[in-house]
């Protein structure tokens, strides 16, 4: 059922299988039971599941200890919220092909599930490469996998994504 809705939602956008030939996506189901996490840097509620929210919340702790402020720009994302931001950058007059490399398209993304989070820091644009030169992104990448975050996006990654130093997601992994 939600992969059908997810098709519908994209097959309205213009998404065709040829689109996406050759990316290697995985479909995402939509996360079903979420807790609040606190406000965005939009200053709407954000939402995880569960164990993601515990990892969050212990991770940023860890960072603010260190003097890293990790700020939470975006969490859990509906199929129809990511249509819609699909939709929006369409009506900006961006391309698909173009959106598509920076947002995944219904069913496709990670933010579905409630694991992935958007990360952010004081003084550096939101979703921004700059953020890989911020000391909360070292902070990230010397101490986000113990708390079961990895970065999904790297460089040059298969699913045809452009960089997102600021994406990451919890594997479900016990917190230390």
């Amino acid at each position: 059922m939600s992969r059908r809705r997810a098709q519908a939602l994209g097959a309205a956008l213009g998404i065709t299988p040829a689109l996406l030939a050759g990316r290697p996506l995985s479909f995402h189901g939509e996360a079903r039971s979420l807790v609040p996490v606190g406000l965005g840097t939009d200053g709407r509620d954000k939402f995880l599941v569960a164990g993601a929210a515990r990892a969050w919340r212990a991770m940023q702790a860890a960072a603010a200890l260190d003097g890293v402020e990790l700020l939470l720009i975006s969490a859990f994302r509906s199929y129809a919220f990511q249509a819609s931001l699909i939709e929006a950058k369409l009506q900006r007059g961006r391309t698909l092909a173009e959106v598509l490399a920076i947002n995944a398209p219904p069913g496709y993304s990670e933010h579905h599930t409630g694991r992935a989070i958007d990360i952010g820091s004081r003084g550096c644009a939101a979703l921004d490469d700059a953020f890989a030169e911020t000391a909360a992104f070292a902070w990230l990448e010397r101490h986000a996998p113990r708390h079961g975050f990895s970065m999904s996006y790297p460089r040059g990654n298969p699913q045809g994504f452009v960089y997102e130093p600021w994406h990451w997601c919890w594997q479900a992994v016990t917190v230390t």
